[in-house]
């Protein structure tokens, strides 16, 4: 199935919704690097994440464990997201084991990872200019059911 990953979220809803689109998905959700919040249960429990014990998740200390996790030259595709990438995430033929990267909301991805994937990057196209970036669990939403529609689950 579909792996998320979120580099260094930093707003716990947002976190919390992909969560619960994870764990209704069956997606398994991967945190990188530091996180705005605690994962801890009482934390959890204040958020009121009661579904956290549904979600497969896995955390990682740095990128490249995350990398080595799910190994992207071998084992899964990995597509990175963007506002500033060209091509539109509707051009991708998704695959159940693809692995999709968002960044942090205020910061997105890291330079220096979106040039070592600059053939997986992707973007979610906004029609105006008057926004420079949608929400993070929005636009994993979009992403998520889009793949999903391609490899007909339902």
């Amino acid at each position: 199935m579909l792996h998320i990953a979120l580099w260094e979220p930093e707003i716990p809803p947002n976190t919390g919704n992909i969560a619960r689109l994870c764990a209704a998905t069956g997606a398994t959700l991967h945190l990188i690097g530091r996180l705005g919040f605690h994962l801890d249960n009482r934390s959890l429990q204040r958020a009121g994440l009661d579904y956290w014990p549904d979600v497969k998740s896995q955390r990682h200390a740095v990128f490249d464990d995350f990398q080595a996790a799910i190994n992207p030259d071998r084992s899964h595709r990995l597509f990175c997201f963007s506002a500033h990438a060209k091509r539109p995430y509707t051009q991708v033929a998704y695959q159940a084991d693809d692995v999709l990267l968002f960044g942090s909301e205020s910061r997105g991805l890291p330079e220096s990872i979106l040039a070592k994937y600059a053939d997986s990057a992707v973007t979610i196209p906004m029609l105006t200019g008057k926004v420079r970036s949608l929400n993070l669990a929005t636009s994993v939403g979009i992403v998520v059911y889009e793949a999903l529609r391609q490899l007909q689950v339902w």
